[in-house]
């Protein structure tokens, strides 16, 4: 039987607390404890029933999957069960030989789930899939994330949304919003929040417009998760809250799948064993907002071509996450904690307001094409350049506390940094870049020249 805690002590109300927080400052304003962000969210001191008593029900999945994001030449190479090392999903690159798949997906159990991303027309996959016996499978297509990262639609605007609405009334079929790009490009939580839900509204406008009602829609959205902890499982708490609210407008029943990664934005070449710190964190809060799968970034792959070592890392950090640290033992952890709750609500309204701008401007593929979406991504972008040039925005042994002896540029097997290639493009990109790569170019030049 469930007993109240506490109920011997005096409660102790809103305005108490601000007194003796007062009174503890010395003389002090009680605003200089109030912290702006740039998400338009000012953080109090505090959080209290008496002043921030929002609730949201939102139901959390009662279990998380540890994920691997695979190319299908890996899983070629791959014999093994890969339960037998804690997997518990595969996202899957598509490649063009739905042959070459078809044969990949017979090497799993059946019941190991799979997502597959397609990066052209479903239609053939569908067509050679039509008789796999694989139960957990799905299959998504995201031609607005390929003309706001590309530059381009895979063939043209009405081509793609005719094969996208062709596309769900297959089997294994799911709609996918892929917004991690606008993380990676700079934007911040409230922003990626908002062109999340136009990104979204822009497919729902399609099926209207295609006369294709969808009573139930499966969808894949995949996130990219910061660094900023309490915001974060806000974000994805927001992620369920704000598109759930969308899909009622239309009369669709949402079965939402959220697969988190953690981010590039933040991650660094130098002391990059700091990687480990922030990717365990960020999947700790992507897995307190609610994220049904995780797909955590090898620490190394900023310079390192996929390697077994720094697979191995990155999914043991899941796995201790998940088995020995019980992050998978417990439904909705966030629920009734006002900071997270108040942060939620905040930033979906915040989300909403942009939201409804971009409505109001036509919505969002006609602010890509007029360069609105990335002018504004690009003007938060630089500020938090500016900030960390300034080391007003700090990623330890980058920025601050660097190791002058850290040497790089002999292990260094991929390019680590944005290459830029001429080409013609619908509309101007979205460009994604990680917030050291200039200071890390400086260091490696003078590593060379030495």
């Amino acid at each position: 039987m469930s007993q109240e805690l506490f109920h011997e002590f005096d409660p102790v109300s809103a305005k108490q607390w601000k007194q003796k927080i007062q009174a503890d400052l010395k003389g002090a304003s009680y605003e200089e404890v109030i912290t702006p962000t740039a998400e338009g969210i000012d953080i109090k001191p505090f959080y209290h029933k008496d002043t921030d008593g929002v609730t949201h029900q939102i139901k959390s999945p009662t279990n998380w999957l540890i994920s691997e994001e695979i190319s299908a030449q890996a899983l070629a190479e791959k014999d093994t069960d890969p339960s037998a090392k804690g997997t518990e999903h595969y996202t899957l690159r598509f490649t063009e030989d739905c042959a070459e798949i078809t044969r990949l997906l017979k090497k799993l159990p059946e019941d190991f789930p799979v997502h597959i991303t397609v990066k052209t027309d479903p239609k053939n996959l569908h067509e050679a899939l039509k008789n796999n016996l694989h139960q957990h499978l799905s299959i998504s297509f995201d031609p607005i994330a390929q003309l706001a990262y590309s530059g381009n639609w895979f063939n043209n605007q009405a081509e793609d949304f005719n094969a996208l609405v062709e596309h769900l009334q297959h089997d294994y079929a799911t709609l996918e919003v892929d917004f991690r790009g606008y993380h990676e490009a700079g934007a911040t939580i409230t922003q990626q929040l908002a062109y999340l839900l136009a990104h979204t509204n822009e497919y729902f406008n399609v099926f209207e417009q295609h006369k294709k009602e969808f009573k139930s829609l499966k969808l894949v959205v995949k996130t990219a998760i910061g660094g900023n902890y309490f915001f974060e499982i806000a974000k994805h708490k927001a992620i369920r809250l704000l598109l759930n609210t969308l899909s009622k407008e239309y009369g669709i029943a949402l079965s939402l799948n959220i697969i988190a990664a953690p981010g590039k934005r933040n991650k660094t070449l130098y002391d990059y064993n700091t990687n480990m710190l922030r990717t365990t964190t960020e999947c700790m809060s992507a897995v307190l907002g609610g994220a049904d799968v995780l797909c955590n970034r090898p620490y190394d792959n900023m310079y390192h071509e996929p390697n077994e070592f720094g697979d191995r890392i990155a999914r043991n950090q899941l796995l201790i996450l998940k088995h020995e640290s019980y992050f998978n033992a417990v439904e909705n952890p966030a629920d009734g904690a006002y900071y997270i709750e108040t942060l939620t609500h905040q930033l979906s309204e915040n989300a909403l307001d942009i939201f409804k701008q971009i409505e109001q401007g036509g919505g969002f593929l006609k602010q890509l094409a007029e360069g609105v979406i990335q002018r504004k991504i690009k003007e938060q972008a630089s500020k938090e350049q500016k900030a960390f040039d300034q080391q007003e925005k700090v990623l330890v042994g980058t920025n601050k506390f660097e190791n002058k002896e850290d040497q790089m540029h002999q292990k260094i097997e991929k390019h680590p940094f944005l290459t830029s290639k001429s080409r013609k493009t619908l509309i101007e990109p979205i460009i994604q870049r990680r917030l050291a790569e200039k200071l890390e170019q400086e260091r490696l030049n003078a590593e060379t020249s030495a």
